[in-house]
């Protein structure tokens, strides 16, 4: 393959949460934590308690599909470990 070939990859996942209430919210906003997060919610700490349930993929909602990369790097013959 050449060194210039190209390939990309999309999935979709959807993240479904509880209610919560204006209390809440601030509360967890006030933790710092939704701050710097995309979407405004970290599921892998505090806003995971609002995570009612998740079509897709775990690892795309945290920031970086592990499946497709790991594909995209097969595709290439990148020896990334397992």
């Amino acid at each position: 393959m050449s060194s210039s070939a190209l390939r990309n990859t999309s999935n979709t996942s959807i993240v479904e949460f509880r209610p919560i209430d204006e209390r809440t919210a601030l509360r967890y906003w006030q933790t710092g934590e939704p701050a710097d997060k995309a979407g405004a919610y970290g599921i892998q700490g505090l806003g995971g308690v609002f995570v009612r349930q998740i079509v897709g993929s775990y690892s795309s909602v945290v920031g970086l599909p592990l499946f497709e990369t790991s594909e995209l790097l097969t595709q290439f013959n990148v020896d990334y470990g397992p």
